[in-house]
């Protein structure tokens, strides 16, 4: 499903295209797609929120396949192997941010999805280093969405700084989310859900939130922390006049309308502080995915077949699926 324009999702502006079978080039291998996650990402690449980086794209960056050609050089995956491509598709690794651990700062990064071809089509070309191998045994549906939603949730998290038997809130309830409430419970954190949709609570319910109201609703306790899913910049303030003092407000998402104006002493004042979450290391996705095979995490998923791809982002944006989407590429 390949983008050369962006446009409204309303429009369908992917569009089903027979292209070669690519081959790897040195260091990379190709991997046959199983199903590959849908991603509010990907509805910024699509409606062009994310300003295009390629003519014509593929989207997708929650892949879930089988390597079934090997480059020349590479060593550390063979044809057969059970691999996930996550969003970060390479960095430059010589950059001031790449030689201190930082490479989601990379000076010069490439993206799966949106600077490299995607998840949305039936093989793709991936370089070694940027595969994350996967456990046999768990279906390829419920793991695609910690390759995005999962590994930025973990990075939210951890930005948020809560701590074990703490309180957080999470602002939006989508994919990223009802994974992140897997995390938050099993370092006994309470959680606080802020949504706006019925489906979204009920889910979240259904999850043993602690708490579940609307997306302007104050918070019953004061919270330790939070994350805003949720792409509006609006909830900003709401955010962080539920935390409590010294609380932090994780920014999750890689896209956010305008944030109104904050009061300092209201919004920010006595040590509330509010961080952005940039990418993700590889590091943060082999760390999600052992705790992901420790708590274990599971996911609630929607599947549609690959063609239906612009019906599936649809619903994202118009909160009509519960947990995540799936694309079904081949089985």
């Amino acid at each position: 499903m390949v983008l050369r324009a962006p446009g409204p999702i309303d429009t369908g502006p992917l569009h089903l295209e027979e292209r070669p079978v690519p081959e790897p080039p040195a260091g990379c291998v190709r991997v046959r797609v199983e199903v590959c996650g849908v991603c509010r990402t990907d509805l910024h690449v699509v409606e062009g929120d994310l300003a295009p980086r390629s003519p014509a794209i593929v989207p997708g960056h929650e892949v879930v396949g089988r390597v079934d050609s090997v480059g020349e050089g590479v060593t550390e995956l063979s044809v057969g192997t059970r691999v996930g491509v996550a969003w970060l598709h390479e960095s430059c690794g010589v950059c001031r941010f790449c030689g201190r651990g930082a490479e989601n700062l990379c000076l010069d990064p490439r993206f799966t999805g949106w600077s490299a071809d995607g998840g949305y089509q039936e093989a793709l070309i991936a370089p070694a280093p940027f595969v994350h191998p996967l456990p046999e045994g768990v279906g390829a549906e419920t793991l695609a969405p910690l390759l995005c939603a999962g590994i930025i949730g973990y990075r939210a998290y951890a930005r948020s700084g809560v701590r074990p038997g703490g309180r957080l809130g999470l602002f939006g309830f989508g994919g990223s989310a009802h994974i992140v409430i897997q995390i938050a419970q099993h370092h006994g954190v309470e959680v606080f859900v802020f949504s706006r949709g019925g489906r979204h609570r009920d889910l979240a319910e259904s999850m043993g939130a602690h708490w579940v109201g609307g997306s302007y609703d104050p918070s019953p306790e004061p919270l330790d922390a939070a994350i805003l899913f949720a792409p509006a910049g609006e909830l900003v303030p709401p955010a962080l006049r539920a935390l409590d003092r010294g609380g932090v407000l994780a920014l999750a998402g890689i896209h956010l309308s305008e944030i109104p104006p904050l009061d300092y002493e209201r919004d920010l004042f006595q040590e509330r502080e509010l961080r952005s979450v940039t990418a993700n290391t590889r590091e943060d996705a082999r760390a999600l995915l052992r705790l992901g095979e420790e708590i274990p995490i599971r996911t609630h998923t929607t599947p549609y077949p690959l063609e239906r791809a612009n019906e599936a982002l649809a619903d994202l944006k118009h909160d009509r699926v519960r947990g995540a989407a799936v694309l079904r590429v081949s089985g």
